[in-house]
């Protein structure tokens, strides 16, 4: 699949800033499965200086200082990505938990994607214990990793009801696990932290997700969505696999991936200063279009 993306943040306030600093992970990476053709930022007003890095992630990253006055900030990141993924392995034939846990345990890699940097509690990620029990019935002795962490999606999606105001971006995962409620940010931190808990490596994922219309129906522009997933390492051999637990589905070539990281703190899309004063405005608006739709 090729997607044309369109992401537009506005920012409007009611009073002029007179100046903002942003760091922002708004542009897809390359990986396996996933090539960048194109992409960039337009940014309103022209900011008076910009700075491109790559993070300790792999994550594409732009610094952006803007001086001028202004009452409406736009930040327009456009992509043009092409997804073609391998099929992923049939979930018993990976290796058994425990074993997974033992390698990610006794690695001393410190790459990018290395299991290691995924083991521990992070900062939007605590450990608690009551989700941690929970995944662990997923989690039979020497079950498959995959086959145990496919189920555990499957409950989640299940047992947790997206709701849309029901959280807020600094819900704690004790507190999206307690009212088994959220949106795809708080499902995957929970999962998160209960794979963690087992001694597993998870990293959270941030993306699009196609939306797929209805037979008959257009598809509607702007409808689309930043989406959150899972990331489990399942070894040398099979390396990191995608789980939607919001969607109960494996990571196919619907989804492009724009950050990874160990939680939502490290790949927010848009993190930042203003001097101003007053109240502000935001809207988002996304467009993941296949090439020819």
């Amino acid at each position: 699949m090729i997607y044309d993306i369109r992401h537009i943040t506005t920012y409007r306030y009611a009073a002029p800033v007179a100046s903002a600093a942003c760091v922002l992970r708004l542009l897809p990476r390359d990986e396996p499965g996933q090539t960048v053709l194109d992409s960039g930022l337009e940014i309103s007003p022209n900011p008076a200086e910009t700075h491109s890095s790559i993070d300790a992630f792999g994550n594409r990253v732009a610094q952006v200082r803007i001086d001028a006055a202004h009452r409406e900030l736009r930040i327009a990141a456009l992509s043009r990505i092409s997804v073609n993924r391998q099929a992923a392995p049939a979930p018993g034939l990976t290796p058994a938990w425990e074993q997974i846990r033992n390698a990610a345990q006794t690695s001393r890699s410190l790459a990018q994607d290395s299991p290691a940097h995924f083991l521990y509690a992070s900062r939007q990620v605590a450990l608690n214990g009551d989700a941690t029990a929970w995944c662990r019935e997923s989690f039979a002795q020497n079950r498959p990793v995959l086959e145990a962490a496919v189920e555990l999606m499957g409950r989640i999606r299940r047992d947790f009801k997206y709701e849309k105001d029901a959280t807020e971006v600094t819900t704690t995962v004790a507190e999206a696990f307690a009212s088994r409620k959220g949106v795809c940010q708080d499902f995957a931190h929970v999962m998160i932290a209960g794979l963690r808990g087992l001694g597993l490596p998870a990293a959270y994922v941030s993306g699009y997700i196609r939306t797929i219309p209805p037979p008959g129906k257009p598809r509607l522009e702007g409808a689309d969505a930043s989406h959150a997933w899972v990331s489990v390492w399942c070894g040398p051999e099979f390396g990191w696999l995608g789980l939607d637990p919001t969607n109960d589905q494996m990571i196919g070539d619907d989804h492009v991936v724009v950050a990874r990281g160990r939680d939502y703190a490290d790949v927010s899309p848009i993190d930042g200063v203003f001097v101003g004063s007053g109240d502000h405005e935001l809207s988002v608006s996304v467009d993941v279009k296949p090439e020819g739709a």
